[in-house]
Formats: structure tokens, sequence, C-alpha cells
């Protein structure tokens, strides 16, 4: 099966997580700029998971390039993705809602991690169905240090989040900042 299907079916549910965030915020009931000093935690929990949306969406296209055929392997690893991506407008109210309280900042952290896990897998899927480790996208990724840097990262925003949420997020916030960095190694191959 090729790929347009699949990647039209991402496109399409990462606008309509971006389309979700933006509706749950709320404009303000005031006229002046005071007023909006209380929408600014969930104008600040929106920045950042736009950022981390718009990330994905932007590895999902470079991942996506390797792509020659499509599995059911692939399908699903896919699905478990945009799954967890789903899950970031929800988190993302919750922590801006309730101004980056410890348990929304701690899920909202647990859900990045877990897309951080379906995204690895789907690369592995991809590289399972396209040679193995032979394969272009196996040998544009190697070990993958950003991947297991923002793993960890995660994992200790989460546990962080129960002592001291703000440096949880600066933690995301710091990993974002990581991934805005172009990463060029799949680019790079394909090109060659």
């Amino acid at each position: 099966m090729g790929k347009g299907r699949l990647e039209a079916f991402s496109d399409g549910v990462i606008a309509v997580i971006i389309t979700i965030m933006v509706l749950e915020m709320k404009v303000p009931h005031g006229a002046d700029l005071e007023a909006l000093r209380h929408v600014l935690p969930t104008f600040f929990s929106y920045v950042l998971s736009f950022v981390y949306v718009g990330i994905y969406w932007n590895n999902h296209h470079h991942l996506m390039h390797t792509v020659k055929r499509v599995a059911g392997a692939i399908m699903w690893a896919n699905l478990h993705l945009l799954f967890w991506l789903s899950l970031i407008p929800f988190t993302t109210g919750w922590a801006g809602e309730n101004h980056f309280a410890a348990w929304p900042t701690a899920l909202y952290g647990f859900v990045l991690f877990m897309a951080g896990v379906a995204y690895m897998l789907l690369e592995r899927a991809i590289i399972a169905c396209h040679g193995g480790e032979a394969s272009m996208l196996a040998s544009a990724v190697g070990s993958d240090r950003k991947a297991t840097i923002s793993a960890v990262g995660y994992a200790a925003g989460v546990l962080v989040a129960f002592a001291q949420p703000l440096v949880s997020n600066a933690i995301y916030a710091g990993i974002a900042l990581m991934w805005l960095i172009p990463d060029r190694r799949i680019q790079s191959r394909i090109e060659e």
C-alpha cells in the first residue's frame, strides 16, 4: 500500500488537534489588558503545545519521505502516535486552566513522554518494513540521542512536577527548543 492515505490522515488529525487547542482558549471578560492576565497561563500552555505539535508534524513529514510502502505495523504505530498527540489539547487545557498545578503538569509531561515513545516505535516499524538496520532511516537516525535525552527529560519533568511544576514546564520548553533546531539527518540521507 502507498503512503498517501497515511500522510493525508495524519495531516488531518494534526490539523484538528491544533484547531481544538485554539478553541479551548477562552476570550477574556473585559476590554483592558488586565483581563488578559487571567488567560496568560492558558495562552502559554497553548504556545508550548502548538510548538510541540508543529515539531511532530515536521518530523513526521520527514519520516514519511523514507517510506516506500506501508505495512500494518506502520499503520498501527502511526495511530499510536496520533492517539498520544490527540491528548495534547486536553492536557494543555487542564494545565493552563489550573495555572500549571502539579497533576496537570505531570500528566502533560506523561503525554509528551508517551508521544515520544510512540514516535520511536513508528521509526522502528518503518525501519523493520524497509530493510532493518540497513535501511535509509536506520542509518539516518543512528542511536537517536535527542530522543533518549527527550525521554529522560520528560520522565524527570513528570517527577519534578509534584515539587516544582514551573521547573517541569521549563524542562518541557527546553526539550521543545532542542527539537526546534533543524534535524537534517533524514533529509541528508534522502538527498544522497
